[in-house]
């Protein structure tokens, strides 16, 4: 019986993560200029999003500790998500200031109606009960997803992405994610 489980579950998360996949295939996602980039977690993953945006050649301006003033002009907001103790201490912020930071952030980008889009980065390194509470919140209001697969082995942005009907692309390494990047922006 419990085997039969284990292979019930197995199968549904194939399925989740084939349906996300045929949902962005699908889907036409086009996003505007300017973007702003942030962090949701201070990690380096930050500037390592705009090298992609550069090597893409699309136009962004990156800000890890953005605010709501931030947001004037912009037309997409980028949040790289993934905890770090390092970048918080460096940024000199606890936790729950950075938390409060990017709730903040992302309530001004609703309330502009700008489009958001989350990157996961940072593999397994940005998972965990530190990183997900940041990995959730930016996924939840997003319209577009872009995960390094090794940081969705559990499926944990594939079936958030099913749940709330979100374009998600999965890239095997980070590099790869150049390309989705550029589609994303293509007039």
């Amino acid at each position: 019986m419990k085997r039969a489980q284990v292979l019930m579950i197995a199968a549904t998360l194939l399925l989740l993560t084939a349906v996300s996949t045929l949902l962005f295939s699908q889907s036409k996602v086009k996003f505007d200029q300017p973007v702003l980039i942030t962090s949701a977690g201070q990690s380096a993953d930050v500037t390592i999003a705009g090298m992609l945006f550069k090597k893409a050649n699309v136009q962004a301006r990156a800000i890890s500790l953005a605010k709501a003033s931030d947001l004037e002009g912009i037309k997409t907001l980028v949040v790289v998500a993934g905890f770090s103790s390092k970048g918080l201490g460096a940024a000199g912020i606890s936790r729950e200031q950075e938390l409060d930071r990017v709730k903040s952030l992302l309530a001004a980008a609703q309330e502009k109606k700008l489009k958001i889009v989350t990157f996961h980065l940072g593999g397994k390194a940005r998972r965990g009960n530190q990183s997900d509470d940041f990995n959730k919140m930016a996924a939840e209001v997003s319209s577009y997803l872009l995960v390094v697969k090794q940081g969705n082995e559990d499926q944990f942005f594939s079936k958030l992405a099913a749940e709330k009907k979100i374009a998600i692309e999965l890239v095997d390494k980070i590099a790869d994610a150049v390309q989705p990047l550029a589609k994303m922006f293509e007039k």
